[in-house]
């Protein structure tokens, strides 16, 4: 027995002696209840929203119930009434959860996950390789969620993850050793992965989870499409061993004044054909609109999914329930690189003005692969000349700003400038520095300067792919490849500036700098020596 089986023994014990019993528990769902007496319902879920005095998830005489929390069964959204208490229609497998409010915290398990959810599957899930959902027989007669108050200013900062994606444990000791272990202690209000948490092996879960508990934040989790279960005949039983770790795949939460929901875009097409989609469908959307309709339109909406907008076929639909909003944002990963995307009209976006779509970098960079490093952590470089990292997101009300963090590097290290060798005096002015701005975007503003008394002029940026990745195929396809996994094909980026050296450079060593300031105020320089020959 675990400690922490150990203590959910003593919780239901003195629970029963209360005579209060409990639903079937689950992994992620110890924290749902049932109340004696209360009539158990094949078609409704019933419960209470209550403040959770004494922190034991299990409601006791004086935890009062809170008035107008919003709880869900994945589509339809109710507010609870003045005694804390929700009804909502339920299906024979169903996932009941609770919309956290601002001001109050949702529990949170061993590993730091959070308990938002109650799993109804009276049969459990069908047999897969992985584990999924054990029974939980007949629906509770009473399913009660506990809340915590919690003090959340206007100004906070959260944890980006995208694509952790170990293929075995030996990549999660890279996570662990490459970006987690800097993120210790850090003063964020939570962190979230952005799906693709585990690249198939969904045995690893377990083991991943605990690695980033160590970082000590509450952690929000959405699928990717290496978090299906591939033996799946169809869509609907393809997350069962992800829910039964997270629990649900969608959801929403308060945080501040800010509000996030959290998608699940991935689409699995069955075992038969063994290919995804990106797509929400029509349950997800309806839950989605429903939501929406208990939050201010002065508020910022955060909208989080694995596979970018872009590549998701209802995205007009979703469109049309944020284009009304003056202050909402996107987040995604997937694709192992990064890129700022602000849709517009020919994108199918109707709002008054263009949608920022953040698609962040990885984790895992690309997938580990590469040379290893001094400490044996592949380098990881993704297909834009981009490292592998994590981002911060700071909030101010409605007001956001994303900073990117390369992994084991300085925080300022945000770009790779690039020149030739065999600069010249009579060729310098034909010659082009490259910079790729690792989280640049199209409202960037990047200037060069060579010399101390140079002003500062613009680059330009371009489409390109990006030299130093070229160099690492190049070196790849040679007599002697260097060690670890190969490459992917090289990509090219939008985040590259270009200018020309001055022209008739002297002989001797010159400093070029680069400086660039970002669509949110950070600026940052680079600086690369270049020899004139």
């Amino acid at each position: 027995m675990t400690l922490l089986d150990r203590r959910d023994f003593l919780r239901r014990s003195a629970a029963l002696a209360a005579g209060v019993t409990f639903a079937p528990l689950l992994s992620g769902q110890r924290f749902a209840v049932a109340e004696p007496g209360a009539p158990v319902s094949g078609t409704f879920a019933e419960g209470v929203v209550f403040h959770d005095r004494s922190g034991s998830g299990v409601r006791k005489p004086g935890d009062e119930g809170i008035k107008g929390v919003l709880v869900s069964n994945g589509r339809d959204v109710v507010k609870t009434d003045s005694n804390g208490r929700y009804r909502l229609p339920v299906e024979d497998e169903a996932i009941i959860f609770v919309i956290k409010p601002s001001g109050w915290a949702l529990p949170v398990n061993e590993h730091n996950l959070v308990r938002r959810h109650y799993l109804h599957r009276p049969n459990g899930s069908p047999k897969s390789e992985y584990p999924g959902i054990a029974p939980t027989g007949p629906l509770p007669a009473s399913v009660d969620f506990p809340l915590l108050p919690s003090k959340e200013p206007s100004k906070f900062r959260m944890v980006l993850f995208g694509d952790p994606q170990p293929r075995d444990q030996k990549e999660v000791d890279y996570i662990a050793h490459d970006v987690v272990e800097d993120l210790i202690g850090v003063d964020a209000a939570f962190g979230l992965s952005l799906g693709d948490i585990m690249f198939d092996d969904l045995s690893l879960y377990e083991s991943l989870n605990s690695v980033i508990a160590t970082i000590g934040l509450p952690w929000h989790n959405l699928r990717g499409n290496h978090d299906v279960n591939y033996d799946s005949v169809d869509n609907q039983h393809s997350g069962e061993t992800y829910k039964s770790f997270y629990g649900p795949t969608y959801y929403a939460f308060d945080y501040g004044q800010v509000h996030f929901l959290i998608l699940d875009d991935v689409t699995y097409e069955g075992a038969a054909a063994h290919r995804y989609h990106g797509e929400l469908g029509q349950t997800q959307l309806d839950f989605i609109k429903n939501d929406l309709a208990f939050v201010p339109k002065d508020k910022l909406v955060v909208v989080a999914m694995h596979i970018p907008l872009t590549g998701v076929h209802d995205r007009e639909a979703l469109y049309r329930l944020l284009e009304d909003r003056p202050h909402a944002m996107s987040i995604s990963a997937h694709t192992h690189f990064h890129q700022h995307m602000f849709l517009e009209a020919k994108d199918g976006w109707r709002g008054a003005q263009p949608h920022h779509h953040f698609n962040h970098a990885t984790v895992c960079g690309c997938w580990w692969s590469g040379a290893p490093d001094e400490m044996g952590i592949p380098h990881a470089t993704m297909t834009d000349g981009g490292p592998n990292g994590y981002s911060f997101i700071d909030f101010d009300g409605p007001k956001y700003s994303v900073e990117f963090h390369p992994a084991r590097r300085l925080p300022t290290d945000q770009m790779n400038i690039y020149t030739p060798d065999g600069v010249t005096s009579a060729n310098s002015g034909d010659t082009d520095v490259l910079v790729n701005v690792y989280a640049g975007s199209p409202r960037s503003v990047v200037e060069m300067k060579v010399g101390k008394h140079s002003d500062w002029s613009p680059m330009r940026p371009t489409v390109t792919e990006d030299p130093y990745y070229v160099n690492l195929k190049k070196a790849e396809a040679g007599p002697n490849p260097p060690p670890g996994i190969s490459l992917p094909d090289t990509g090219k980026t939008d985040h590259i500036w270009t200018a020309k050296l001055p022209a008739g450079l002297p002989k001797g060593t010159h400093l070029a700098q680069v400086r660039t300031t970002d669509m949110f105020g950070h600026t940052y320089t680079g600086r690369r020596i270049i020899t004139v020959g």
